[in-house]
């Protein structure tokens, strides 16, 4: 008994220091077992400050209730606390779970990436980046080096970098998770090498738009999120300020996910590209950019399948639906901003989860949402 105990304690005493031995990032993600919409409780953030509220009207035929249960159903079983149908800029839908409100405000994860893209376009816009074939090394001087000098802006918007990244969300040892809960992303994407000929094959990668935030920096003098604030969230009417992750207290912000807002404030960006960059008359992005970012890369050949990319252009993901292109940026937990040109829509969706079931390169869920959004859309 006293030799069981023994072996017991020996085995719980090298655990402990098997754990406390791994990278604080590790230990990080163990803890915390996983994303979570509420993790801007846990991070460092950075305020994305708003300008002059221009509220949302209610549409005639407003609702809080699909009325189906069967759509009900389907909408529940993946875990939201937000969901938003907009017509004509006027409410038609709106319903909040889970003691979630108008205001609560909910990690957009990798749909911040449509939001880094936009920097981009206004970036360029405003000439502070020529053109989109110039070479990332031009603001960023690591990647004036060895295989990374071949890199291009454009590179990194279309995904099709041939960067070394590993985009791994089940291991807490993968770039993915160090760049979440780690402390210095900057580096981490710095020291990442090129090692298959960019331009050629998509493959979804999150430091890609990690190197594109740290080129909008350079390129502006300004830091991603006050950026984002001068240029995007001052001038489309949000409600609130919003909130960017940071690596650390006063660091840089985890660009490709974690910005954090409320379904009715993130329905903005839906109006924006609906709009093809104008905002109420005022020009944010040029439509020329617009128009380029939300078009499928047909050139690229996606390297999981080997057929043409018809799904995703700048940062933004692109859905065929019964006939019509809807451009739509999109979360890891179901983190859904669509915008549907043939219908004057917007729909947004909040939650924890997402289906694990795929149609081509779109969560099954997504079919959901518009499926249920369209009952509702004259």
């Amino acid at each position: 008994m006293k030799k069981a105990l023994k072996i017991a304690i020996i085995f719980i005493i090298s655990l402990v220091i098997g754990y406390l031995l791994l990278p604080p990032y590790v230990i990080k993600a163990v803890w915390h077992l996983g994303p979570s919409i509420d993790d801007y409780k846990i991070f460092h953030n950075r305020r994305i400050a708003a300008g002059d509220h221009e509220p949302w009207p209610y549409h005639e035929n407003y609702t809080n209730n699909l009325k189906w249960d069967s759509v009900n159903s389907i909408i529940e079983s993946y875990k939201p606390v937000a969901m938003l149908v907009i017509q004509n800029d006027s409410i038609l839908y709106e319903e909040y779970w889970e003691g979630y409100d108008m205001n609560s405000i909910s990690n957009s994860f990798s749909a911040g990436k449509a939001i880094v893209s936009l920097l981009v376009g206004i970036a360029l816009d405003e000439g502070k980046i020529n053109d989109l074939d110039q070479p990332v090394s031009d603001f960023i001087p690591e990647f004036g080096t060895g295989s990374k000098k071949v890199l291009t802006i454009r590179h990194l918007l279309t995904m099709s970098s041939g960067l070394n990244w590993q985009e791994a969300y089940s291991t807490p040892f993968s770039p993915t998770a160090e760049a979440y809960y780690g402390s210095d992303v900057s580096g981490l994407v710095i020291d990442l090498e090129v090692i298959e000929e960019p331009g050629k094959e998509f493959e979804y990668l999150s430091g890609n738009t990690q190197v594109l935030a740290m080129v909008v920096e350079a390129a502006t003098g300004q830091r991603i999120s006050d950026y984002a604030s001068d240029k995007i969230w001052k001038q489309i009417g949000a409600k609130n300020d919003a909130l960017w992750n940071l690596d650390s207290e006063d660091g840089m912000e985890k660009a490709y996910c974690c910005f954090n807002s409320n379904a009715k404030d993130f329905a903005r960006f839906g109006k924006l590209i609906l709009n093809r960059g104008t905002w109420n008359g005022k020009r944010i992005v040029s439509e020329e950019y617009i128009d380029e970012a939300t078009s499928p890369k047909k050139y690229l050949i996606d390297k999981e399948t080997g057929k043409p990319v018809d799904f995703y252009g700048f940062q933004w993901w692109i859905i065929n639906y019964k006939g019509m292109e809807i451009p739509y940026m999109r979360g890891i937990l179901g983190q859904y901003i669509f915008s549907i040109p043939d219908k004057n829509a917007i729909v947004v969706r909040l939650g924890h989860k997402r289906s694990k079931e795929y149609i081509g390169s779109h969560p099954k869920d997504v079919y959901d949402y518009l499926d249920a959004a369209f009952l509702l859309l004259q």
